[in-house]
């Protein structure tokens, strides 16, 4: 019984931390672009370059496409070919603005009640490149509202990822030969 004494606080400690560990949105280094204007970003996106995990394993041709609901959260649309599985999959979720609409800083959800990270930190040619980063050092991701991206905008993008900390070489690069 003289062990509860130091456990119980010590699991509210840790119960606490992830807590606030579990909140943040955006990796330390990165800062979402403002001003943003979320009427220009909605549509289409093809995503280029991904750091790959669980949900889009295996995934390519894959796009997301970005809509207003009407209670003015965001719906977002994810599709992407399961090249194993040879079959499309699907994901719908809905993002919200964690500040306000002028700045690129939301969080997104495809499983009810939870949420995470999705930053703009890069915006190229009129809307038309984008870098993306997620809560943390383990999602980013490059779209376009085509299936390539100029060298130029890449490799910006790439060393702007690097300058936070994002380790590049893990990228997947997406390919789009489906219709």
């Amino acid at each position: 019984m003289h062990y509860l004494k130091f456990v119980i606080p010590t699991l509210l400690i840790v119960i606490t931390g992830a807590i606030f560990t579990s909140c943040a949105t955006i990796p330390e280094k990165a800062e979402a672009v403002t001003p943003f204007n979320k009427e220009k970003y909605l549509g289409k996106w093809y995503e280029i370059a991904r750091l790959d995990f669980k949900f889009e394993k295996d995934l390519n041709n894959t796009t997301a496409n970005y809509s207003i609901n009407s209670n003015q959260t965001i719906k977002v649309e994810n599709k992407g070919y399961n090249y194993k599985k040879d079959k499309w999959q699907e994901a719908e979720g809905k993002a919200k603005f964690v500040d306000s609409d002028s700045i690129a800083k939301l969080k997104v959800s495809f499983f009810g009640p939870f949420y995470s990270g999705y930053n703009v930190i890069a915006l190229e040619d009129n809307y038309k490149y984008a870098l993306v980063a997620g809560k943390n050092l383990d999602y980013l991701w490059i779209l376009s509202r085509e299936t390539f991206i100029p060298e130029s905008i890449k490799q910006d993008f790439l060393k702007k990822a690097k300058e936070i900390g994002y380790n590049t070489d893990d990228l997947i690069w997406v390919e789009h030969d489906k219709s």
